[in-house]
């Protein structure tokens, strides 16, 4: 269901106020300065898919701007892509200005100083989302931002009724559903990125690179799932089966074999867990999307040179990390990245 904020039924002394405060709370920290003399009117629809948030705001003549001190009452890094539905803009943002018209797309970086001036009533989407889950460097953004992107051709025209429908029906996705066109969109987003940020032709090394970083995060993410397999990433990043086995060709490991030793990697991580109560081999297993413990004690074994539960005793009733009975790996120690990971042989 959307979250509707709207200056309707307050009173005109307050209604700049409020909707500074609605923008700011729906958004991010934000200055709302009216352009007109006259009673604000102003409207702004939210709704969640994932982590992409989708708003969209319609509302008389004003200048928004983020600020370095409203900067620092955010505590995440969002990039967002706005959408002109109606009226004109001014947008300024890491020392250029961009004019943008109906229909254009505007990508922003919510942790440096931004405005965008609109001389009229306008409407307009906006498309949020963590900076992390892009996969594009910081500096690709910062050679997109303060421009407007057209959407009559190429990549845009493509983006742009797309992104118009996903706005307009945002309130009405399941959660599985929205989770996976949050996926494409930020993937589509990412493309725009490395497109404009890269204009003398397609980069397809980046291209690759980038989708290979989201597939590797989706496994890291999902490794719990017992239904993750090659077949399930590849529905979720809308590629073939056969391009993302390609994908890996060059990374020295399959798909399949490349779930598995994540798995087995965090399964020995929670077994040399010190505690009170140690966990159950099979309760680890399952936690980490081994259906069968018969056969996680056999990949286990044959990776690491030791069953799970001798893994477990050994790392947690040992008094000396550095000490090991003969003839065993020493397990890593508890110090540092990966400590309580097991090492794999050859």
């Amino acid at each position: 269901m959307s979250l509707v904020l709207t200056t309707a039924s307050v009173p005109d002394r307050d209604k700049v106020a409020y909707w500074n405060d609605a923008v700011s709370r729906t958004l991010v920290p934000m200055t709302v300065a009216p352009r007109g003399d006259g009673p604000f009117d102003g409207r702004i629809a939210t709704d969640r898919l994932g982590y992409l948030q989708v708003s969209t705001m319609e509302a008389d003549a004003e200048r928004v701007s983020r600020t370095p001190a409203l900067i620092a009452r955010s505590s995440e890094a969002l990039v967002a892509v706005g959408v002109q539905i109606s009226g004109t803009a001014t947008f300024i943002q890491d020392g250029r200005q961009a004019e943008v018209g109906e229909g254009d797309l505007v990508v922003y970086d919510t942790t440096r100083p931004y405005s965008f001036d609109y001389p009229q009533r306008f409407a307009t989407h906006v498309f949020q989302l963590p900076r992390r889950t892009l996969g594009v460097p910081d500096s690709d953004i910062r050679q997109v931002t303060g421009h407007a992107i057209g959407t009559r051709d190429g990549f845009g025209a493509m983006l742009l009724p797309f992104l118009a429908t996903l706005a307009s029906s945002a309130d009405g996705y399941p959660p599985a559903v929205a989770d996976r066109l949050a996926g494409n969109v930020v993937d589509l987003f990412a493309t725009l990125i490395t497109e404009r940020a890269h204009p003398g032709g397609t980069d397809a090394d980046t291209a690759r690179s980038h989708l290979l970083m989201r597939v590797r995060d989706h496994i890291n993410q999902n490794l719990g799932d017992p239904d993750l397999s090659p077949e399930s990433i590849a529905r979720m990043h809308r590629i073939s089966v056969r391009y993302l086995h390609r994908l890996f060709e060059g990374e020295g490991t399959t798909v399949g074999r490349l779930i598995q030793q994540r798995r087995l990697e965090e399964c020995g991580r929670e077994l040399a867990r010190r505690g009170r109560t140690a966990p159950t081999v099979s309760a680890v297993a399952q936690r980490w999307g081994f259906i069968n413990p018969a056969h996680f004690s056999r990949a286990f074994r044959a990776t690491y040179g030791l069953s799970p539960r001798e893994w477990r005793d050994l790392r947690t009733t040992q008094d000396d990390v550095g000490r090991s009975p003969a003839g065993t790996p020493a397990p890593p120690s508890a110090d540092g990245p990966g400590a309580d990971l097991p090492r794999s042989r050859g």
